[in-house]
């Protein structure tokens, strides 16, 4: 042990004083600065103790960037931009749908004043949030009444803890489905207080078993769109306008999960059938739910709609306070809404529509282009080649249907693909692709002219650090 070395280490009175850490100690609490500065210094008294002496660390301006670089990657933001070429265009892990710019600027206005969120401007008193989204609510699924909760989940959670505390929901069993986040429907009712009533068999059910189950304590009856699964083959389910007709005949309420949920006829433009709110609401539903986040493509929220009466109730139950939303997710919400007001423009407006509909062989020129400068890049070391691929929509929206895209997909005989795609997802705007069959894959359906140029330019510093040290990326 080095006794003289030791002594060089600076006091840490004289470090806190010194010019090198005033900016630490102006954007940091003084106890956060010490508390990292004493890990350090000790950590140089082991180094040093050790025989590993360098005496460069013991300045002031090395000891202050080190410092520095401690509370970045302590407390840098932890929730950040990222690239998304996975090839799931709404995902769930990278943040769901993007918004549109009415909607930000809305985030950006209700952000920074103060707002009308529970104020009658009318009559100068106290007003209630569902007001500000209900009126478009109202005009864009003919529903009687609104309200709105966190998710989905909680939307299914509340209504039947609302409607059917202690008493028998009856569903098919084909329909008691696990989506995202171990999210179970049976688990949701039996939180909910609700009483499972199964009916049917895993691949057929008919509304004669909804009728046989019915008694007394029957109180309502339940149907719930397959968000992520389909069951194909010998397979049957009672449409929702026959057991909104049992309900009737029964004086029992109906209810359904639509899960994603879309405001529009999705085959207009080219994607597969999924239900419209608007049919459910004609049908006569007496609730409906589903997600602002999927297909709508608004923020995350619970949407629950129907009758007046039992969204009446609904509202007065005392875990309303905990489930519902605040003035940015309103914001956001009652922008993205009044986009459906005009169709016609929607597809230039709503982010998550253009990136389900973007033109095959406008996909294609990107990609073939793309390629062409990564090669140009990468020279020897990495092939990459533009290939067909399949998009799919996710968050349980459309689960079987894909879309066929185009991506770039990166080989190699020198270098570790995983670690490929790790220096990608290590790059200061993290890029998160696929590794499948061998090969790095980036499908291009969802990116922007900027993606695009952060792409090349992590391509530019991989190769730079390969380069330096051949070893970098070998597996």
């Amino acid at each position: 042990m080095d006794i003289q070395v030791l002594r060089q280490i600076p006091s840490l009175e004289t470090l806190l004083i010194s010019e090198q850490f005033q900016p630490l100690l102006n954007n940091y609490n003084r106890e956060l600065v010490v508390e990292n500065l004493r890990e350090i210094l000790e950590e140089i008294r082991s180094e040093i103790r050790m025989g590993e002496i360098d005496t460069n660390k013991l300045t002031s301006e090395s000891l202050a960037e080190q410092v520095r670089n401690q509370l970045q990657q302590k407390f840098n933001a932890r929730l950040v931009r990222v690239i998304n070429v996975t090839g799931t265009i709404t995902h769930t892990n990278l943040g769901r749908a993007l918004l549109s710019e009415e909607a930000c600027q809305a985030l950006t206005n209700c952000a920074q004043h103060y707002v009308n969120l529970e104020y009658d401007m009318k009559e100068g008193i106290r007003g209630h949030r569902d007001n500000i989204t209900e009126l478009l609510f109202q005009q864009l699924t003919g529903c009687e009444a609104s309200t709105v909760v966190n998710n989905n989940a909680a939307a299914v959670l509340l209504s039947l803890n609302t409607l059917a505390k202690g008493k028998e929901v009856i569903v098919s069993r084909g329909e008691l489905i696990e989506i995202g986040g171990a999210f179970r429907i049976p688990e949701v009712m039996e939180a909910s207080g609700a009483i499972l009533k199964e009916v049917g068999t895993t691949n057929r059910t008919y509304v004669s078993d909804y009728e046989k189950a019915i008694n007394e304590n029957t109180a309502l009856l339940l149907k719930v769109h397959p968000s992520n699964y389909r069951i194909e083959g010998f397979a049957s389910s009672p449409e929702m306008t026959e057991i909104v007709e049992l309900g009737n005949r029964h004086k029992i309420p109906t209810m359904e999960d639509l899960g994603s949920g879309s405001l529009i006829d999705l085959t207009k433009y080219g994607l597969p059938h999924e239900p419209i709110v608007k049919e459910r609401i004609k049908a006569d539903v007496d609730i409906v739910t589903f997600s602002g986040d999927k297909l709508l493509g608004g923020p995350q929220a619970g949407i629950i709609i129907g009758k007046k009466e039992l969204i009446a109730q609904i509202r007065r139950n005392p875990l309303m306070r905990a489930m519902r939303v605040g003035k940015l997710t309103i914001a956001a919400l009652e922008a993205t809404l009044r986009l459906y007001l005009n169709e016609s423009t929607l597809m230039e407006k709503l982010p998550m529509l253009r990136f389900y509909t973007r033109p095959f062989e406008e996909i294609r020129q990107i990609a073939e282009a793309l390629a062409v400068q990564l090669n140009q890049i990468f020279g020897d070391v990495v092939d990459v080649s533009a290939e067909e691929c399949y998009s799919q929509i996710g968050s349980g929206s459309l689960p079987i249907e894909t879309i066929k895209s185009m991506s770039v997909a990166f080989t190699s005989s020198t270098i570790s693909i995983e670690n490929l795609a790790q220096q990608f997802r290590n790059h200061e705007v993290p890029i998160i692709g696929r590794v499948s069959e061998g090969k790095f894959i980036m499908d291009m359906r969802s990116t922007t002219e900027e993606d695009i140029r952060e792409i090349k330019q992590a391509a530019r510093k991989i190769v730079t650090m390969f380069q330096s040290d051949e070893n970098f990326l070998l597996g």
